[in-house]
């Protein structure tokens, strides 16, 4: 499904998914990156040796978890918009999910947004928690959103301003 419709599979996934006990932790990286070409972007965004230095610049990401701190200085880099923050500590019924957004209007702190899963079809409602567009972003802004937690693994992009009729 990757190849013919662009969005993994669950075994794509699996190689990628940072390990349970490491979600209990705190926020943490996930890089949906499947396809090798020549890119690093990520490792060079990221100060805390979380993402491993490419053996090949043709390599996939490799992360070594531990080491991040859920900074998200990788999410805005990564051309292939292909990077997310989830912290399933934020609270009891809800996750966070940081993650890159290109579109306009940008949301607002407090909105309430539409989630979409990687299809890009509705999966739920979310609030915005926090919006980075500053001159790091270099344009890619940051937006940062309460889901509920069972969808943490689910949403990877929303749509501001709901329905348009």
């Amino acid at each position: 499904m990757l190849c013919t419709k662009g969005i993994p599979t669950t075994e794509d996934l699996a190689t990628r998914i940072p390990p349970e006990e490491r979600r209990r932790k705190g926020p943490v990286v996930m890089i949906e990156c499947f396809q090798k070409i020549p890119c690093n972007p990520c490792y060079t965004a990221c100060k805390h040796g979380a993402i491993q230095k490419f053996e090949d610049i043709n390599d996939l990401p490799s992360v070594n978890f531990d080491n991040c701190n859920g900074c998200g200085l990788c999410i805005s880099k990564c051309p292939g918009l292909a990077i997310f923050v989830i912290d399933e500590t934020y609270s009891e019924t809800q996750a966070t999910v940081s993650l890159p957004f290109e579109f306009l209007p940008l949301p607002h702190e407090g909105e309430e947004v539409d989630l979409l899963d990687r299809s890009g079809k509705k999966v739920g409602k979310g609030k915005v928690l926090k919006v980075r567009n500053g001159k790091y972003e270099d344009r890619t802004p940051v937006i940062t959103v309460a889901v509920p937690k069972e969808l943490s693994m689910v949403v990877r992009n929303i749509k501001v301003g709901g329905d348009v009729r």
